[in-house]
This record gives C-alpha cells, structure tokens and sequence, in this order.
C-alpha cells in the first residue's frame, strides 16, 4: 500500500483518534453525544457470534462477520475497533474492499484515519472503496483524504471525491471542486452547488457556455433549491435570467423540470420568475441530436 501522506501524517492522525493503540469496546459508543440526550434508534446491534466472526483466522468467517457488520449499519459500532485492526493488520484485496465497505457502512468517524490510508492504495478498487467510506465516516480527515483524492488517476475515485466532499458539506473545499471541475470532474458541479456562497455560486454560473450545459446545470440546480437563508430570492432570480438570455432548449428542458418541482412553500417571486423564462424559451433551437426529441409539454 502507498502512502497516504506520509508516515508521519498517519501517524499522527491515527494518535489524535486514539487509533495508534488498542482501542476500548465502549470507546465508540459514548462517542456520539446525542446517544445520551436520546433513546437509541431501533437498529439491529451486532451480536457476539458475528464480532468472533471478525477475530477468526479463517478468511471465510472474516468475510461473514464483515457481511454482518454491513447489515447492521450503525448497529454495527462494536465491530469498528476489530475491523481497524484488520485493516492495519493487512487482508487480502477482496476482504479489504469489504472491510473499507463495512465501516463505510456504520458510519462511525472513529474509522476515518485508518480508511484514509488506503486512499493512495495501489489497487484501484481499494481506493474507491476508501473514497466512498469516507464520504459517510466523515471528520476533517475525510475531508482532507477526500480532497486529495480529487486528483486521482482513476475518474471514478475522483467523481466519488468530489460527491463525498458535498455530502460532508465541506465548504471549505469548493476551491478545490472549482479546479476539479475545470479539469473535467463533472460530480464537482453538484457539490460545488450544494456548498457555494454567493460570489462562488456565481463563479459556477460564469461557467455556462465554457462548460457543457448538462455539467453546469447539475450544479445549478441545487442552488435554485437551496433555502433562501443559504441562497437568496434575488440571487436566484438573477440565476434564472442568465438561463433565459440563453435561449436553448437545453435551458428551456431544465427551467420546466425546476418549475414542476417547485415546493408549495417555495418562493412565489421565484417561481413566477421560472415560469416567465420558460414561456420566454419555448421554441428555442436545440443544441444537440438528444434535445430535439426530449422536450417537455407545456
């Protein structure tokens, strides 16, 4: 396995996470706050026959107690310290592909030190696993791994990345989104959509044109659905205008679909706006083979 970002990073990441040493079995479940303002959410906790399963020397049982800790998600929190230590141990492809899947799984951040190692795996597989753990065990080091792994040499690692970091909602990488855009990770679009303030919201905008419509678009249209605490009326009015100067039936297909999804409780302003620009673009010259026979009904 490559290094991540260096022995000494690992190093450190894993002592700052208490994953260097052993690792108490209740370490992880008083690690959540909310677990002692709630009751516990009714989740299927994983049993001890399935936790031996984890201690086995026998890749088969291995494989069935990574299987059950995958069906018990969350349940499956006891399960984090056996399979770290697994993971540090050393599996072969297929059970380290399992194992970064299970504790992608349970969600449990104490789990993203030891699955940011294999984001520079030399197996390819195992970097997309990695990737896709991270984006649901979460922490400033999955997002630090996550913003690395934009510039993978594999379009998957990298497509993943850049949905981790918008499902993480890690504002602080939209700079990065921005340069993975321009170098052709059209997924950054969307998170850069999600997680945008408004002068980098713009700069998404100031893409249309210079980067294909579809790309663009996917980005675009979470802000026009975000609240307007994060996003304001004017903003997006503004946002629909540069859509209706276009003029294509490429914009006209995506102001009718963002039309029909309009909340109820969504702005009025807005809407009226949306629907303006689509009466104002219907007719519009398609600008490919595809749009000419997918419009949508008035």
């Amino acid at each position: 396995m490559q290094g991540f970002v260096g022995r000494r990073f690992a190093s450190l990441a894993l002592l700052s996470l208490g994953l260097s040493g052993s690792v108490p079995r209740d370490a992880f479940a008083s690690a959540d706050p909310a677990s002692k303002r709630a009751a516990p959410l009714p989740v299927a906790v994983l049993g001890k026959v399935s936790l031996a399963k984890l201690k086995s020397s026998e890749p088969t049982e291995i494989k069935a107690g990574l299987d059950d800790a995958r069906a018990s998600a969350k349940g499956g929190l006891a399960a984090v310290p056996l399979i770290v230590d697994l993971l540090r141990k050393g599996l072969p492809y297929p059970l380290t592909v399992a194992a970064l899947d299970a504790l992608g799984d349970i969600e449990s951040e104490r789990a993203s030190a030891t699955v940011a190692w294999f984001v520079r795996h030399r197996s390819v597989e195992v970097r997309r696993s990695a990737v896709r753990a991270l984006a649901h065990t979460g922490g400033a080091l999955a997002v630090g791994a996550l913003r690395l792994a934009l510039s993978d040499g594999d379009p998957r690692v990298r497509g993943f990345a850049a949905a981790g970091l918008g499902s993480l909602r890690a504002k602080d990488a939209v700079g990065d989104l921005f340069v993975a855009l321009d170098h052709r990770v059209n997924e950054a679009a969307v998170s850069i959509g999600q997680l945008c303030a408004p002068s980098e919201c713009e700069a998404l905008e100031g893409r249309l044109g210079r980067v294909p419509f579809d790309v663009v678009s996917s980005g675009l249209d979470p802000i026009l659905f975000r609240p307007s605490g994060e996003v304001s009326d004017d903003a997006k009015v503004k946002l629909v205008g540069r859509l209706r100067e276009l003029g294509t039936g490429e914009t006209n297909r995506f102001l009718r679909e963002a039309v029909g999804r309009w909340p109820k409780t969504g702005s009025a302003r807005v809407r009226q706006v949306l629907e303006q620009a689509v009466l104002a673009t219907t007719g519009s010259p398609t600008n490919s083979p595809h749009e000419a026979g997918g419009g949508v009904s008035p």
